[in-house]
């Protein structure tokens, strides 16, 4: 091969690279949806920029969070992180102008990035149990937690200025589980809920917003009934999705329209999971008896339903589907 033969392959092979780059940064960011590569870049630099002007130094760890260094620029062993996901949903929604004072109050609100969120003196009344999905949590923070259902954690928490702060380390509050979750649900059945009705196709769903606590009034759905619904014990249960931390959709089953129900709450649920910020389950749930069922499962890579026989029973009384011969 010649010299100027070699010399043009070398170029070729060099501007693939570069278009292979460019490209990439167009494409949606692998981690920090549902930012493209060029807007995730944007923010890890604002988010950098943000902290180390709060007296930190961190740096982007490749993987959705922003990670203690030392001089040397190498991760600080058992050092404080800051998670970028939800960020990422929550610039997305906003003009690129807004993107620098958004990223500057995500990073104000977190007071305590140099230790554990404090507690506060009146558990009784601010204490309060979030559900939250667990792909979002430090698996070493999360270990002493219980889950609500597979993939999403119940968590003591409580508001810290705008912000909610987490509390995994239950001794720190310093009462035993059973007395946390009986404060954290008494007062998330204190909370209110702005409801909402949405029509799909023939289906009525309810929406459920208000705090960012919303998603949590799953864990005392029977007080969402009562009083948001102003449903008692439905016979043949409901759909529930809790996509991110301030929505809760609820859908009775009455009649056939409960198709479409589904149809709706498993698209919504996918898109909400994916983009605000928050997130708490991609899933559709069947509740009925006190009993709750995961009927979506993307496990598998695909979506598919999953056979619950309670669910099927309710199809057939309200003729959705035939009883077998």
């Amino acid at each position: 091969m010649s010299a100027d033969k070699a010399k043009d392959g070398h170029q070729s092979g060099r501007g693939s690279r570069q278009r292979r780059t460019q490209t990439d940064l167009w494409q949606p960011h692998p981690v920090l949806t549902p930012l493209t590569g060029s807007q995730a870049k944007r923010l890890v630099r604002l988010s950098e920029d943000a902290v180390a002007k709060r007296g930190f130094t961190m740096r982007y760890d490749g993987a959705g969070a922003l990670v203690s260094v030392d001089s040397d620029g190498d991760p600080v062993r058992d050092g404080v992180s800051a998670g970028l996901m939800n960020l990422a949903r929550t610039v997305a929604e906003l003009p690129r102008q807004q993107w620098r004072s958004a990223v500057a109050a995500h990073f104000d609100q977190m007071l305590s990035l140099d230790g554990p969120p404090p507690v506060p003196a009146d558990l009784e009344n601010e204490l309060y149990l979030r559900l939250v999905c667990a792909a979002t949590i430090d698996p070493e923070m999360s270990k002493g937690v219980p889950e609500f259902a597979p993939g999403v954690l119940t968590v003591p928490a409580t508001y810290v200025g705008r912000g909610v702060a987490m509390h995994f380390d239950l001794e720190s509050l310093g009462v035993p589980w059973d007395e946390a979750a009986r404060m954290g649900l008494a007062n998330l059945r204190s909370l209110r809920d702005e409801v909402d009705t949405v029509r799909f196709d023939g289906a009525e769903i309810t929406s459920l917003t208000g705090s960012m606590f919303t998603a949590s009034r799953a864990l005392v759905f029977d007080t969402v009934l009562r009083e948001s619904l102003q449903v008692e014990n439905p016979p043949f249960g409901c759909l529930v999705a809790m996509p991110a931390r301030d929505m809760l959709f609820v859908h009775v089953l009455r009649d056939r329209t409960m198709v479409k129900a589904l149809q709706f709450l498993i698209t919504t649920a996918v898109r909400m999971f994916g983009t605000r910020p928050g997130s708490v389950s991609p899933h559709v749930y069947y509740v009925a008896d006190q009993e709750r069922h995961q009927v979506t499962d993307y496990s598998t890579g695909e979506f598919r339903l999953r056979a619950i026989g309670q669910l099927e029973d309710a199809a057939q009384h309200l003729g959705v589907i035939e009883a077998a011969a």
